[in-house]
């Protein structure tokens, strides 16, 4: 099983120029589905698993499996988005007849609102780093584009330097996908990563490194160290619980619309593949409906 799985990734990898993180989260989905198979469905040893045992049944058993963890729907859709995707590889390559994962339905993903900050609670979440030295200047300029931008938290460490015009306060971004695309930021975006760069130099003395936010060794800086600081900084700020990396994305894109932004443009600058993925914001406050409706209706 561990040469079919690797070759699969292989060819996700460098046939499909699939990303990273998806690559990681396939392997893992795979290596969960393949324990479950032999230690609770199939009940044969690792080295004796036959690919011609596992049924749409037994995908429906994994599901079932799945949901009893109280893992969420979402995560159940893509266990099964990769269960598919590799079955798919598997016919190609001649190895199965069939896909077993084709007729078992994907989980309805629940309906959640995203959590946004205000505008207030946003500007003090970015003044908690301590500027007074390097680290917290980089931090105070990566708050201020994850906000300034509406990076997803892959998108901000996968950032170098000469992707930044700082004229132009224009950014690349690599999306899922390996997609590129280029995002505005504001002034105090731009400023805030000029006075980062000026002292970046202190922690990143090897001159061949890319990255536009490194950590103390001088390193590109990972997505779990930058939630660790987020999370350091939110308690700071005594904010609600629930607040992550991904709220700021979630509060840009509100506040673009509430202000009166376009939602084609706001699909845009997030890097949305369909529409229907950026109409989640289109949720209005209750104090909102009312505004519009004395606004609007002839006998409010």
């Amino acid at each position: 099983m561990k040469n079919e799985i690797g070759d699969f990734l292989d060819y996700l990898t460098y046939e499909r120029n699939v990303s990273v993180n998806t690559i990681t989260a396939y392997r893992d989905d795979l290596e969960s589905l393949i324990s479950f198979l032999c230690n609770d469905y199939l009940t044969l040893g690792r080295d004796q698993l036959d690919f011609t045992l596992i049924d749409h049944l037994a995908i429906r058993s994994y599901l079932a499996h799945l949901a009893r963890r109280k893992l969420a729907r979402a995560s159940a859709a893509r266990h099964l988005s990769a269960i598919r995707s590799f079955f798919k590889y598997l016919m190609r390559e001649g190895v199965v007849e069939a896909n077993p994962a084709r007729s078992v339905a994907t989980p309805k993903r629940e309906k959640h609102l995203p959590t946004v900050l205000q505008p207030a609670d946003v500007a003090l979440l970015i003044e908690q780093p301590d500027t007074s030295n390097p680290l917290g200047l980089r931090d105070r300029a990566f708050l201020e584009v994850l906000y300034a931008s509406g990076l997803r938290i892959s998108e901000l460490v996968g950032i170098n330097i000469e992707d930044v015009e700082l004229r132009a306060r224009l950014v690349k971004v690599r999306g899922k996908g390996s997609k590129e695309r280029i995002v505005p930021f504001g002034s105090k975006a731009e400023a805030s990563i000029r006075e980062w760069l000026a002292v970046r130099g202190e922690l990143a003395t090897d001159i061949e490194e890319p990255a536009l936010f490194v950590n103390y060794r001088g390193q590109r800086i990972t997505t779990r160290s930058v939630r660790r600081l987020f999370d350091r900084y939110v308690r700071r700020a005594s904010l609600r619980a629930g607040v992550s990396p991904h709220t700021m994305r979630h509060s840009f894109a509100t506040h673009l619309l509430n202000a009166g932004a376009d939602l084609r443009g706001i699909q845009e600058l997030l890097g949305h593949v369909s529409l229907s993925t950026t109409q989640k914001y289109t949720h209005l406050n209750d104090w909102q409906l009312i505004a519009v409706y004395k606004k609007a209706h002839p006998k409010a």
